[in-house]
């Protein structure tokens, strides 16, 4: 090799692994972002299990053969008489994509990785081969994803915590409510995240292994995996010290639910009656509403977060489990993103020329998982604390609803071929979780904030991409 070649493959291997750095400082973060934000993981552990899981993931089962261009979004054919053209687009991909996630993430705010080097190969390819060499369509799902992957796993999150809190929360003996119903929450969670692991996570695993599972295959183990942790799990919950004796305020909280259910029957007795009745169902309506009120000052005077602190123990461990499941699968996708680039730019710098794909190295797969580690070390609170405490109040259970939501979204998406982002599938679901509270319960400035940083984020990887490639192109060209 030559010198030249030697300086572009150290600024290749230098660029991929502070992309990798900044997948750990932004990306990360949304695995473990409720976790430390409901106060089920402290930021040191949460740091430390995330990152052994997106190391083991992205080491043990990460994409062993990349393509070429990330997400069919230009055609490598294009650069076949000038291969090393594509080499320095994607060494300034890397660059211009790291460099736009570590000022994301200097702002805590959670963007897309991929969308980032996506945008920063959009850049590049338009100025090269033109607008007509990139495949707009492609871009078109990645846009569709800033709806699709919020909207869906919000809709879930709200939805599923409209049925803890009718379920559990709403119950005179919550702590009661919440151990008859661990078991049928553990199969539901278990179920959902092996399908994760076995559509999503793994995928790249059983590809290089020659391994082609049916999907009626993949969901019948899930089944299976699920009933034997349900029965796990109900074992656990029952053994587990825990007092379910109802406290008065539990109760309070209870009749005010059921008096707002009887003032609504009153209300249409009242209104189907015939006069010489419409008297007497008005006034039990008006004493209906004077104890509603009564019971619902003493429930706002009491300590809220005490009366379900039994509770909130067994949906920490449910949150726990959701979060490693989400961080192996994460490590074992997005680590392509770093790496992906990098093999490419490695091979064409290598032979000279361009394959549709490349054989993506252990070491690759080594740097890039470090990376990851080493950001979400060093930077990677800044957008735990956006994800976990800024968007809106968790708890244990309000966590586990939101990461349940995603892990869901995620199966529905690859099972249907819909476009999602993980990140914007997270946030989507804390957004969730926040408006079954009502929408004084979110912060609508930081909402604000990162769905313009969503926006933002193809444009400003393109306009980095286009002024690093045209320097590499002028210098080593």
């Amino acid at each position: 090799m030559t010198p030249v070649e030697w300086t572009l493959l150290i600024l290749t291997l230098v660029f991929g692994f502070y992309m990798a750095w900044n997948i750990g400082a932004n990306d990360v973060a949304n695995a473990m972002g409720t976790s430390v934000g409901s106060g089920a993981l402290t930021l040191k552990r949460a740091v430390i299990l995330a990152a052994v899981l997106e190391f083991a993931g992205a080491f043990l089962v990460g994409q062993h053969v990349s393509d070429t261009v990330r997400k069919g979004i230009i055609n490598p054919e294009v650069f076949a008489d000038e291969p090393m053209v594509l080499a320095y687009g994607m060494i300034a991909s890397l660059l211009a994509a790291g460099i736009w996630l570590q000022i994301a993430s200097y702002f805590g705010w959670p963007v897309s990785t991929t969308h980032s080097i996506v945008g920063a190969i959009v850049g590049f390819a338009a100025v090269f081969g033109g607008v007509t060499n990139v495949d707009w369509s492609a871009v078109g799902t990645i846009v569709a994803s800033w709806v699709i992957s919020p909207a869906i796993s919000g809709f879930l999150a709200f939805i599923f915590f409209r049925i803890v809190l009718h379920t559990i929360l709403f119950k005179p003996d919550p702590t009661s409510a919440a151990k008859k119903a661990t078991p049928v929450w553990v199969f539901l969670v278990l179920t959902v995240l092996s399908l994760v692991l076995m559509i999503k996570g793994m995928k790249h695993y059983f590809k290089a292994a020659e391994i082609d599972l049916p999907l009626g295959t993949k969901i019948a183990i899930s089944l299976l995996v699920g009933l034997v942790a349900a029965g796990v799990g109900a074992i656990l919950v029952w053994r587990m010290k825990i007092k379910s004796n109802p406290m008065p305020e539990t109760y309070d909280l209870y009749v005010a639910r059921s008096l707002e259910k009887v003032q609504k029957q009153l209300r249409r007795i009242r209104n189907a009656t015939t006069e010489d009745t419409r008297e007497v169902a008005q006034r039990m309506l008006d004493d209906s509403r004077s104890l509603y009120e009564t019971v619902k000052q003493r429930v706002e005077l009491q300590p809220r977060e005490s009366q379900f602190r039994e509770v909130e123990r067994i949906f920490v461990y449910l949150q726990i489990l959701s979060a490693c499941f989400v961080a192996f699968a994460h490590g074992s996708n997005d680590v392509a993103n770093a790496i992906g680039p990098l093999s490419a730019a490695v091979d064409i710098i290598r032979s000279g020329t361009v394959a549709a794909s490349t054989t993506v190295p252990t070491w690759a797969l080594a740097l890039g998982g470090v990376g990851i580690v080493i950001g979400l070390a060093t930077w990677g609170w800044r957008v735990i604390e956006t994800v976990g405490r800024r968007i809106t109040e968790l708890t244990p259970t309000r966590g586990f609803c939101a990461e349940f939501a995603a892990a869901t979204t995620i199966v529905v998406a690859s099972v249907c071929g819909l476009p999602i982002s993980t990140t914007h599938t997270l946030v989507g679901a804390v957004l969730g979780v926040g408006l079954a509270r009502g929408i004084a319960a979110l912060n609508l400035n930081v909402v604000r904030d990162v769905v313009v940083s969503w926006i933002v984020t193809i444009p400003a990887g393109a306009g980095m991409s286009i002024v690093f490639f045209l320097v590499l192109r002028a210098v080593f060209g």
